[in-house]
């Protein structure tokens, strides 16, 4: 077997969990062989280079093999070879999310945090308690 379709490829290489899934991430134009948009019809054959889009990171591989069978990881991964640039661009990507800053810091309004809220309960439970009412008759109401 030297070309096989690019769903089946991306589903034996264990990119996409199924061949549906892979299918429609090619439907959405994710997914690019050797600089073109692809199809699902679409045939790889080793030496071409898929460049996938999976969340925020960009994948680039060389295709080493083709398999229509999906196979245990070790041998899914011997299908492909990531380039270089993929593999830097991927720990950068980690690097910057390990170094992100918290996301509550940056909010300024908006829905509070678990603190902000537990501030707001703390005030408004002190409040009621400083200005609950009296079992007592007010002044006014004892003249009638």
């Amino acid at each position: 077997m030297e070309r096989l379709r690019i769903d089946k490829w991306l589903w034996a290489a264990r990119f996409f969990k199924t061949r549906s899934l892979a299918a429609e991430e090619i439907g959405k134009n994710r997914i690019q062989v050797n600089g073109d948009v692809a199809k699902a019809s679409r045939e790889v054959k080793a030496g071409d280079t898929v460049t996938m889009r999976q969340g925020v990171q960009t994948r680039t591989v060389t295709v080493r093999g083709v398999s229509a069978q999906r196979g245990p990881a070790p041998i899914a991964q011997q299908l492909y070879e990531e380039t270089a640039e993929s593999i830097a661009a991927q720990a950068a990507i980690r690097e910057q999310r390990r170094m992100g800053s918290e996301p509550a810091l940056a909010i300024e309004q908006g829905r509070p945090t678990k603190r902000d809220r537990r501030d707001l309960d703390g005030a408004v439970r002190h409040a009621e308690w400083d200005n609950r009412w009296s079992a007592s008759l007010d002044p006014d109401e004892a003249d009638r």
